[in-house]
């Protein structure tokens, strides 16, 4: 008996010693289970920005965009797999974007529940519903119930000005497109990089601006908004509010205000009071204007400092970099401009169209 209880310990022995040495790493819990994501698998998960795991077809073709925003930063580099449009483009895209882009039925906000047409979004039978912009806390929860209502995936990309680059990267991957993300992360890398470089020999010599909007020239765009990040990052933004709004109409104040601030460079938005700030007599008073230091902003197709804050914005960087700080800018503005037009909105230039885009985009 005592032999036969020592053979069974003396087995055991061997069992564990032979299940030891057969792994140099300790052992570890079993990892839960991978989707399957193999070459033959048909969906994948995909983890967005938000955290959320969306499944997804391995394939996809057909995509629209959650908003205006995302709409922009999606047409530069798939506009070939957009089932359909968030909003419709402004008179001044024509010539520029692809006709067959401009036809596309328009859904709506895919936020806003009394603009969506989800039946027209159901006929278009798209495969994904892409969000891109500003991390809000109701993100996961707007998403979901997007989701829920349209039966159709949705994913959240982060897009920030100082990380576009990542986001095309993001996209490239999602849909396929590396080789044409990596082309525009690329040139958005590059004037970003060069921005801060020049901004680092501005140091605090930046000028002191406000962006006006709204008919009445009545609005700014606050610092620290989220429309701001262009403005907060090339001048010293003076509309500091107590309670700024990110939203392209901006924060309502008084010309007594605008007197105070007194700005030195003046930034007017499209539909505002550039054509006519010179007659007004409060405006006139304001140095910018006394000086004629003030421009409007391009806006064809679409508004190169904001509303929406999109990928654009790096028309901006080009742009009111070299209209501020000439001295420290030594790159060829309008080549640049023409090579941005080219990458993400697929249209080449023509002289007289540049001309009419940026007629009053330098100053006088």
């Amino acid at each position: 008996m005592k032999k036969r209880i020592l053979a069974l310990l003396l087995a055991f022995v061997m069992i564990f010693c032979f299940t030891a040495c057969g792994s140099d790493a300790p052992a570890a819990d079993p990892a839960p289970s991978a989707p399957d994501q193999s070459e033959d698998a048909e969906t994948f998960i995909f983890v967005d920005d938000a955290g959320r795991e969306v499944e997804l077809p391995k394939e996809i073709s057909r995509i629209v965009p959650a908003a205006a925003l995302p709409q922009i930063i999606l047409l530069g580099i798939a506009p070939e797999k957009f089932a359909g449009l968030s909003s419709e483009f402004y008179d001044s895209a024509k010539g520029i974007i692809d006709e067959e882009i401009l036809n596309l039925p328009c859904f709506g906000s895919l936020y806003t529940g009394a603009e969506l047409n989800i039946e027209e979004l159901a006929l278009t039978d798209p495969q994904l519903i892409i969000d891109m912009g500003e991390l809000k806390s109701s993100i996961k929860e707007d998403l979901d119930t997007l989701q829920s209502q349209t039966r159709i995936p949705a994913v959240y990309i982060s897009a920030s000005l100082a990380d576009m680059p990542e986001t095309y990267r993001k996209l490239g991957a999602l849909l396929n497109k590396e080789e044409q993300a990596e082309e525009l992360a690329q040139f958005c890398e590059r004037i970003y990089d060069r921005t801060l470089s020049i901004m680092e020999e501005v140091g605090d010599e930046k000028v002191g601006s406000l962006y006006v909007v709204g008919e009445q020239g009545l609005n700014v765009i606050a610092a620290g908004s989220y429309h701001s990040e262009l403005l907060d990052l090339l001048t010293n933004n003076l509309a500091v509010v107590d309670n700024p709004l990110s939203k392209g109409t901006g924060n309502e104040v008084t010309m007594e205000q605008i007197s105070l601030w007194n700005p030195e460079f003046v930034i007017f938005a499209p539909d505002s009071i550039y054509d006519t700030v010179k007659e007004n007599e409060s405006w006139s008073m304001i140095d910018a204007i006394a000086n004629d230091h003030y421009v409007q902003v391009p806006d064809a197709p679409h508004n190169w400092m904001s509303m929406p804050p999109g990928v654009q914005r790096y028309l901006g960087l080009i742009w009111l970099t070299a209209e501020l700080y000439p001295e420290y800018c030594d790159y060829d503005v309008k080549a640049e401009i023409m090579e941005y037009y080219k990458l993400f909105y697929h249209c080449e230039l023509t002289e007289e169209q540049y001309e009419e885009i940026t007629a009053n985009a330098f100053l006088r």
